[in-house]
């Protein structure tokens, strides 16, 4: 699949001598979810102000859909739509008039039925002729959202969009990504809801002190990163786990009622059966076994602990 934005090499250094971002690579596919991930200040919003034309790179180069970012930043610009953190519109303005305007804002030609679509998709159908100083901090959201629909964008940022945000804005919100996926948009968030980059996201990005650790398809990181828990229920508690158990680095949960066993499901050897045996042969009954995989955020909590050397 033809990449739609490419990112070569790009850093951002201030004035202050803060590095933001050291020499970032990203292709992003045409039609793809991409969610980004990393703790705060790690350089999401700084790479994603530079896509858009907001923030200047100290260096690199920028592609979106073939047009450089930074020597043509009008054409590049036109095929984007930004929802930044931040609310930033004319609060006297109404609904319906702040679209129409950032509508004609990127050149493009009067659109009612499109515009009524976006504004029924978010729930904002009712409020089309409110100011937006009257509106909820959810509504607030929601416009934004819409504004950034409004020039019909080839590719959607959502930085941060859900965050601080009602179930039912949430709701709304994914069920019109699902929608714009099928029509071919290209999406990029940044979330801190992981469970929502893993339910949505196609590949997954993780970026930390201004590196891009790692980009990886979603199922392929699960299954290289994803790790396995064995929880085995013990018919009497246990205060301290026996000298003999050492070689499976098991830990001891539950006041002593439970021993977990955290393994590669991909090795060749899991090391169960002979735990298993082991525990037999020592005369520990257990009752249950409960196995699970790790979730995405345990793996995002596991990079990003990592020492930047031996993540890079």
């Amino acid at each position: 699949m033809p990449s739609i934005l490419s990112v070569s090499q790009v850093s951002k250094t201030y004035a202050s001598g803060h590095k933001a971002l050291d020499h970032v690579d990203l292709d992003i596919r045409k039609g793809e979810i991409f969610a980004l991930l990393g703790p705060n200040g790690a350089g999401k919003t700084t790479l994603i102000s530079i896509i858009c034309g907001i923030v200047t790179p100290s260096s690199g180069t920028i592609l979106v859909d073939g047009h450089d970012a930074v020597r043509s930043p009008r054409e590049a610009r036109s095929r984007i739509g930004l929802v930044p953190q931040e609310i930033a519109v004319d609060m006297f303005s109404t609904v319906a008039a702040t679209l129409r305007f950032s509508r004609g804002l990127f050149g493009k030609a009067p659109d009612p039925a499109h515009l009524d679509q976006v504004l029924k998709d978010l729930s904002l159908w009712d409020k089309r002729d409110s100011q937006i100083r009257e509106l909820s901090g959810g509504m607030k959201r929601r416009v934004m959202i819409a504004k950034a629909l409004s020039h019909e964008p080839d590719i959607l940022f959502l930085d941060e969009p859900t965050a601080g945000v009602d179930v039912s804005l949430r709701r709304d919100m994914w069920k019109m990504i699902g929608g714009l996926r099928e029509r071919g948009v290209t999406i990029i968030l940044t979330t801190h809801y992981i469970e929502e980059a893993e339910e949505m996201a196609d590949r997954v990005g993780v970026i930390d002190k201004g590196q891009l650790l790692l980009v990886e398809n979603k199922s392929e990181l699960m299954k290289k990163l994803g790790k396995r828990e064995m929880d085995i229920s013990l018919s009497e508690p246990m205060g301290v786990i026996p000298a003999d158990l050492a070689d499976w680095h098991l830990t001891l949960e539950d006041e002593g009622h439970r021993l977990r066993y955290v393994f590669d499901a991909q090795a060749e050897r899991t090391g169960i059966p002979s735990l298993l045996r082991r525990l037999t042969d020592l005369g520990i009954g257990f009752t249950d076994l409960d196995t699970s995989k790790s979730s995405l955020e345990d793996i995002f909590v596991d990079l990003v602990e990592q020492p930047q050397e031996a993540a890079a």
